[in-house]
C-alpha cells in the first residue's frame, strides 16, 4: 500500500523524507514550498519513519498562541516525545477552529497519542476540539487543574491561553498534564458515562437523544 503523505506530515524546517513511491498530495506540496523543505524520495528501509502514535503529540495554535506554541515545543522534545504541529508557523491572522480540528483529528484518528491547542484565552479551542468525536479536551490553567484533568477526566488535549498565562506557568500546566496518568478505577467509569453521551448523539442525531 502505497503512504499517503499530506501538509501535517511536512516539518516546519529541515528535509521531508518519502518512501519511493509514495503519494504527496498538492497541499503537502504547497506547504513544503512554503518552508522551503525539500522532498527527498528515498528507499523505505532509508527513511526514518514518524514516531509511533503514543509518542507523538500533535501542537497546533492561531496567531495569538504562535509565540508561546513555539515556546513549548522544546519542553515535549526534552521529553523523549515527537511533536506534529500542524500550525500556524507565522503570526498572521488565523482563526482558531481551525488549528484545533487539526489537532483534534490527529488525536481521534490515533495518529497523535495527545495534542496540544493554544490560543488567547484557549477557551474557544477547547470547545472547538471538544466536538470532533473522541476528543476530552481541557483547558488548564495551573498544575492542579492540569493534574485532575488527566487523572479524574483522562482528558487527551490541553487547550492554554496565551494571554493568560506566562510562559513558565504553561510550561508547569504543560509538564504536569504529560506526566500525569489517567487513574482509572472509580474514574473509569465516569467517563465512560462521558462517551456513551457521545455515543448516543452519534447515533441518533442531536435531535433524536431525548
Amino acid at each position: 500500500m502505497k503512504r499517503v503523505i499530506t501538509a501535517q506530515d511536512v516539518p516546519a524546517s529541515g528535509e521531508l523524507r518519502v518512501p519511493i513511491g509514495s503519494i504527496v498530495t498538492p497541499s503537502a506540496r504547497e506547504v513544503a514550498a512554503s518552508r522551503g523543505v525539500p522532498i527527498r524520495e528515498l528507499p523505505e528501509d532509508q527513511v526514518s519513519t514518524l514516531a509511533p502514535p503514543d509518542k507523538t503529540i500533535a501542537i497546533g495554535a492561531d496567531h495569538g498562541g504562535f509565540t508561546l506554541k513555539e515556546a513549548l515545543k522544546p519542553v515535549i522534545e526534552s521529553l523523549g516525545l515527537q511533536i506534529r504541529d500542524v500550525g500556524v508557523h507565522e503570526e498572521k491572522p488565523a482563526d482558531y477552529p481551525d488549528q484545533a480540528f487539526k489537532v483534534a483529528e490527529l488525536v481521534a484518528g490515533g495518529k497523535a497519542t495527545r495534542g496540544v491547542i493554544i490560543d488567547g484565552a484557549g477557551i474557544g479551542s477547547s470547545i472547538a476540539a471538544n466536538k470532533v468525536p473522541g476528543v476530552r479536551a481541557a483547558l488548564c490553567y495551573d498544575r492542579a487543574s492540569a493534574r485532575n484533568s488527566r487523572e479524574h477526566n483522562d482528558s487527551n488535549i490541553l487547550t492554554l491561553g496565551a494571554r493568560l498565562l506566562t510562559q513558565s506557568q504553561a510550561e508547569d500546566v504543560l509538564r504536569t498534564w504529560l506526566g500525569t496518568a489517567f487513574a482509572g478505577g472509580r474514574h473509569q467509569a465516569r467517563v465512560q458515562k462521558i462517551i456513551d453521551i457521545e455515543q448516543r448523539f452519534l447515533k441518533s442525531g442531536p435531535g433524536s437523544a431525548q
